[in-house]
């Protein structure tokens, strides 16, 4: 006999139907695409990297009455002032990346804000917990962007992870669809985050060369760039991505022209952080599709594995 349901604690801290996160991705997690995820029932996270992003904190509230929430990445804003700017535009929901999980953990818990931290090992995972963030986002190095040259993958790190924390936690990298989902529930996440996902979707503001390039890539579809020391950045593997693992690091001219390639398809312009899971994405349906898709067949999914043990007992 089963006992009483536990409720999803990434749902009760977020305030949503869906324990799906989109993830922060640099210029793209605007408005339009925040919306388009908290309208469907995940929440919808805004970038406040870019100045874009911190004015879309306010735009947002055009298109969805929905939670909404909001990333830090630390290594760029140590700006208290950031805070205020959340409090204001009615943020309750933060991710913290790229740095000390301790750094604005109180002010945000002061402000009545939730706070979860990215993490890519056991350690940072202990240290942000000890820090008092109320939840984790274990990300393993087949997701895109910045990724430690040592770091394991979801499958390795997020149960060794679940293994020594009592926090919620959120699974990043490789996550797609209702299995890859489903798996990361079973190997102790409460929620996942998408962000390759959710860029080629009808809702993503990238242009369409961009969008066309993840449908193309196979599983051998992203490299990961060296930065110097462990520091790595996975991307999309275009021509001029190809060019640098061959001939050296990203300049960082390079890097400050990625908006091209977003926005405008040079493909050449940039690279673009991509993660591996662009391998398994072969259409452009809206986010809400997606969503909803995943989610259901996440718990379809689960009583299927279910019954395949059960002919083993």
């Amino acid at each position: 006999m089963t006992g009483p349901q536990q409720p999803n604690r990434v749902c009760a801290l977020t305030g949503v139907e869906i324990p799906i996160i989109q993830a922060p991705m640099t210029f793209i997690a605007g408005a339009q695409l925040a919306a388009a995820v908290s309208n469907a029932g995940g929440l919808g996270i805004i970038e406040t990297t870019s100045e874009q992003g911190r004015a879309d904190l306010r735009r947002v509230r055009e298109l969805t009455d929905r939670p909404v929430g909001a990333n830090i990445v630390l290594l760029f804003n140590r700006d208290p002032k950031m805070v205020d700017i959340l409090v204001e535009n009615q943020i309750r929901f933060v991710t913290t990346s790229a740095g000390d999980a301790g750094m604005f953990a109180d002010r945000l818990h002061d402000a009545g804000i939730t706070v979860f931290h990215v993490v890519g090992t056991l350690a940072d995972a202990k240290k942000a917990v000890d820090a008092g963030v109320d939840g984790l986002v274990v990300e393993g190095v087949e997701g895109g962007g910045f990724k430690n040259r040592f770091g394991a993958s979801t499958m390795v790190l997020l149960p060794l992870i679940a293994d020594n924390v009592d926090v919620p936690i959120v699974a990043a990298g490789g996550i797609c669809d209702a299995r890859s989902m489903a798996a990361a529930m079973v190997l102790g996440a409460e929620g996942v985050q998408m962000g390759t996902r959710l860029l080629a979707c009808a809702d993503s503001p990238v242009h369409a060369n961009f969008k066309q390039a993840v449908l193309d890539a196979d599983d051998n579809g992203t490299v990961m760039l060296p930065l110097g020391g462990r520091r790595m950045m996975r991307v999309i593997r275009t021509p001029a991505a190809q060019r640098l693992d061959t001939d050296g690091t990203p300049s960082a001219s390079a890097l400050e022209s990625v908006q091209r390639l977003y926005f405008d398809g040079d493909l050449d312009a940039s690279v673009a952080n991509t993660g591996q899971v662009a391998g398994r994405i072969d259409d452009l349906r809206p986010a809400a599709a997606i969503i909803a898709e995943t989610w259901h067949g996440c718990r379809d999914v689960l009583s299927a594995a279910a019954a395949r043990a059960a002919r083993y007992v």
